[in-house]
């Protein structure tokens, strides 16, 4: 206020509005904007002038209390209401396991697995620096030194008890073994510096192999749960029917390929840039990697991008680490490039689970590569340079760059045009020029009188003892040394797509030879091959691999192709060698199927269980001149035993039959 004659000159808002208000200001042109907007966060409006001043506050008093109350209980509110929500989800998710627990077995897991994450991030928050301390003195003592060796041993005598009891019932799985160490033998006379070999990677990652192989395969918990696993994604999978029926129409996506396994790439693509938009991706890479970078003690960044391959395909991993990849060495990038080489991407596994691949043994194989990967490299390349990134806190990941799901949603989709093109295209191109070479071979053949020269002819002679030593039976080998050809010098698509049809005739019940010619494979010898084609490895992923690491780095362009061979063929080793272990542990699974109340049911169609009981009713049958014949075994005395055989011979071939 200023004096002026003795008096108080009153400020002109106060006669012009009859409010005491600061917030308000007369300039030469009106009231300040600025001023304006800060009286009316207060409360107050030019509007307000008729108002009495105390009556106007008295208006306001319970809205301002009110809103000071919730911002002073605001945390207090927001756990009261998360302990309300917490509450109603436990008492759902009670009911539905109550109502039926099979039914919610899904919700159950994913119930569990957000627990284990919330009690893994309150555990670290309040004792993880305490942990740390308490280990920190095992660093560098004698302790940790014997601690190693005695592990160690105790791994070596495990594995040799192992081999001699496991193997004892079945001996064929040596065969295997002998795969597994033939396999090194020949990395190591590759590698391109002997004495730096870091054989702590190559048997940890070795062991991680194995010891996730007997989890998944042997144990019952393991296998069950990969098995719900696969069922679950082929379930979720099976979603994209409804967006591409509705797009190309119900007859063309059940009898065409394209419209099959193609939008599944959509879908699932869609469904991973989601992922990584909310972080989960981005969570569960770092996990995995911090644990294979503590075992096997590989760097940071050449980890992360192996342990980014399980889930993002090989041009996508890099993006992990790219603002790392021009400080990187030799041997990180040949460790990067083997990742990429000897995994698949989530997105593709999806098109080869609707091709009737086992989702269980893809998931299995994809997972396994990756520590079996990171061995093999430093065994084939191992680290002589000084690393700029042996540092144990890792690398962080940002999130997405979307604003929100739906634009993660989008570009998902959107991204996902190009690899489903691009898988299109390749089939298209690789099995033309397959065609094109078995007519020219043919015709090659036929000049000196040799019939029936193809690539898988000449595959099926080259590749099948290495075949065999991934425990394949040898009636088996030259079929799958065909397919691991394919794989190998044209697509992994191609390969899969031959697979599922050798699969699909045994579970029609065709029969096995016919005319001479093997037309399917044994269960195991589809396990076996399931994991050996499980990579990118083919001479086409050079090129990709190539293209998409000189764009984020071009000026190491010459260092990318002198290491990219070496790690194509470490990364096709690395599927070989997920195979034999695959050999090594695989035992049939399951009752077998009860053939002597099955026969005695009546059945019109030929299935697999079909050729198996009609096959051990003809083994059981005895051509003694008698009619009806005699049997033994279980169907001696049975009744049914000649009708059974008779709907048999409607099926099937055999000397009996006659």
């Amino acid at each position: 206020m200023e004096k002026t004659n003795g008096r108080e000159a009153i400020a002109p808002s106060t006669v012009e509005t009859g409010i005491e208000n600061p917030g308000l200001e007369l300039t030469e042109e009106g009231i300040s904007p600025e001023k304006t907007k800060r009286a009316e966060d207060q409360g107050h409006s030019l509007e307000d002038g008729l108002e009495p001043p105390t009556q106007k506050r008295k208006n306001l008093q319970p809205f301002t209390r009110a809103r000071s109350f919730c911002k002073t209980h605001a945390g207090l509110f927001k756990k009261i209401l998360l302990s309300l929500l917490c509450v109603a989800y436990a008492a759902y998710l009670l009911t539905a396991c109550i109502l039926n627990f099979q039914r919610a077995l899904a919700l159950f897991v994913l119930t569990c697995l957000v627990l284990l994450v919330v009690v893994y991030r309150i555990l670290k928050r309040f004792f993880g620096k305490k942990i740390t301390r308490c280990l920190k003195p095992l660093k560098y003592s004698c302790l940790k030194l014997w601690m190693k060796r005695v592990f160690a041993g105790a791994s070596l005598v495990g594995l040799i008890l192992w081999l001699a009891l496991d193997t004892a019932q079945r001996p064929e799985q040596l065969i295997s073994f002998a795969g597994i160490c033939m396999f090194i033998l020949i990395l190591f006379a590759c590698s391109k510096h002997h004495s730096a070999v870091s054989w702590r990677a190559v048997l940890w990652g070795l062991g991680l192999q194995f010891v996730f192989g007997i989890l998944v395969i042997r144990t019952d918990p393991g296998f069950n749960a990969f098995q719900w696993l696969g069922d679950q994604i082929q379930i979720f999978l099976h979603y994209t029917v409804a967006g591409s029926s509705f797009v190309f129409g119900d007859t063309l996506v059940k009898d065409i390929f394209a419209f099959q396994a193609l939008p599944i790439i959509l879908f699932f693509g869609c469904v991973m840039s989601i992922l990584y938009y909310l972080g989960l991706v981005q969570w569960v890479v770092q996990k995995i990697a911090w644990f294979l970078q503590i075992t096997l003690g590989t760097t940071a960044t050449e980890t992360l991008a192996v342990a980014g391959n399980i889930f993002v395909g090989m041009t996508e991993a890099p993006l992990l680490i790219r603002p790392y990849l021009g400080d990187m060495t030799l041997s990180e990038i040949h460790a990067v490039m083997t990742g990429g080489f000897a995994t698949i991407s989530g997105t593709v596994l999806g098109a080869f689970i609707s091709f009737g691949i086992d989702a269980s043994s893809l998931i299995s194989a994809s997972v396994m590569a990756a520590p079996s990967a990171l061995a093999l490299s430093k065994l084939v390349y191992p680290e002589v340079e000084e690393s700029k990134f042996k540092n144990k806190e890792g690398v962080k990941l940002p999130r997405g760059k979307e604003k929100n799901v739906l634009e993660a949603a989008s570009n998902g989709a959107t991204d996902a045009i190009g690899l489903a093109a691009n898988v299109a295209a390749n089939l298209i191109a690789f099995l033309a020029v397959l065609a094109f070479i078995n007519a020219a071979l043919s015709w090659l053949g036929e000049l000196v009188d040799i019939q029936g020269l193809t690539f898988q002819v000449i595959c099926s002679y080259i590749l099948r003892p290495v075949v065999f030593m991934m425990g394949v039976e040898w009636a088996d080998c030259p079929m799958v040394a065909e397919m691991v050809g394919i794989k190998f010098f044209t697509n992994e698509f191609v390969a899969y797509q031959q697979l599922s049809q050798y699969k699909s005739k045994r579970l029609s019940g065709v029969e096995e030879w016919i005319g001479g010619e093997k037309q399917w494979i044994s269960v195991r010898a589809e396990i076996i091959t399931t994991f050996s084609l499980c990579g990118f490895a083919n001479l086409s992923s050079i090129g990709i691999t190539l293209g998409g690491l000189t764009s984020m780095v071009p000026h190491r362009k010459s260092d990318l192709s002198k290491v990219v061979v070496s790690a194509l063929f470490t990364g096709a080793c690395v599927s070989l060698i997920s195979a034999c272990v695959a050999g090594i542990l695989y035992v049939p699974r399951g009752a077998e199927t009860d053939c002597v109340s099955f026969l005695n049911t009546s059945f019109t169609n030929r299935t697999y269980d079909t050729y198996v009981c009609c096959r051990e009713l003809f083994q059981s049958t005895l051509l003694n001149g008698t009619n009806p014949p005699s049997f033994s075994g279980p169907w001696e005395d049975k009744e049914f035993s000649a009708i059974a055989l008779a709907n048999c011979c409607e099926f099937y071939t055999n000397a009996v039959c006659a």
